[in-house]
């Protein structure tokens, strides 16, 4: 038995029967959504076996599996990164139990400094594309063909119609949305004031250390993909006060209560309307 199957019978086995059909990953501060699911059994990353271990802050570190909006789901409170030494396997394993469990798609949130004066700390960003700054792919080496193909395309990797979704629900229960190009870097320094000046050149508006490899991968085993950011801070250089993490959690959760409303009711209009 491979470990992605172990990883999937284990789960499977803590809510027999259960099929979600969305895969939410919660990123920095965002992890109160998690506490929303109705009907739950949480599974803590360290009792899966051979599964990758969280040790950031603000990362709880478990999945949850229940409903949320009516929609059953598959909830990771909590992801690795990069900068943590994770190897691409280990992004693997996190993405495909999600659609190994049955999700046909996926919602990624994250925690991002803003590039765009209007948009600042508290509020959302959707992502619309990503710039791929780690120099890092992880579907590099021997391509796993039960997956998918070895060339996979990227030109719509945020899907459109669950951007168009969150955009409808958004305005009409009247929460601002942004919408943006996110630089995905490993971090887990903050960036220099020169290198937040070449980013917004190159077309970024948000900025993190997260979910590009995760949209990747999604995308290479079929997952449409929808990701909304946290705004929680400024690129450095744009505002006088100094980048923390502990920022980073506090704005993050100034920004979870309009996201938890704005997920929860996509899922329910999912729920009664697929797209």
């Amino acid at each position: 038995m491979t470990e992605q199957n172990a990883i999937v019978d284990y789960i499977k086995s803590q809510k027999p029967g259960f099929i979600p059909r969305v895969g939410l990953v919660l990123g920095s501060g965002l992890g109160s959504l998690g506490d929303e699911i109705k009907d739950s059994v949480k599974i803590p990353f360290s009792t899966i076996p051979a599964f990758p271990k969280s040790s950031v802050a603000g990362h709880k570190g478990q999945l949850i599996l229940g409903t949320l909006g009516n929609m059953p789901i598959a909830c990771m409170q909590g992801r690795v990164h990069g900068y943590e030494g994770a190897e691409s396997s280990a992004f693997k394993l996190f993405i495909r139990t999600l659609k190994l469990l049955g999700c046909e798609m996926v919602f990624i949130t994250n925690a991002s400094g803003s590039l765009r004066q209007e948009v600042g700390p508290g509020q959302l960003m959707m992502i619309s594309d990503h710039v791929n700054f780690s120099h890092r792919n992880p579907l590099i080496g021997m391509n796993e063909d039960e997956f998918g193909e070895r060339f996979h395309a990227m030109d719509n990797a945020y899907d459109p119609q669950l951007r168009k979704r969150l955009h409808d629900i958004a305005k009409k229960i009247n929460i601002p949305l942004a919408e943006g190009v996110y630089m995905g870097v490993t971090g887990p320094s903050f960036e220099t004031p020169a290198e937040i000046r070449a980013y917004k050149l190159l077309g970024a508006d948000c900025i993190g250390m997260s979910t590009v490899p995760e949209v990747i991968i999604a995308r290479h085993c079929g997952l449409r993909v929808a990701a909304i950011a946290s705004i929680t801070n400024f690129g450095v250089g744009m505002q006088e006060e100094s980048l923390t993490h502990e920022g980073t959690l506090h704005y993050g959760q100034i920004a979870a209560k309009n996201l938890s409303k704005l997920i929860t009711e996509t899922l329910e209009s999912l729920h009664r309307e697929p797209c």
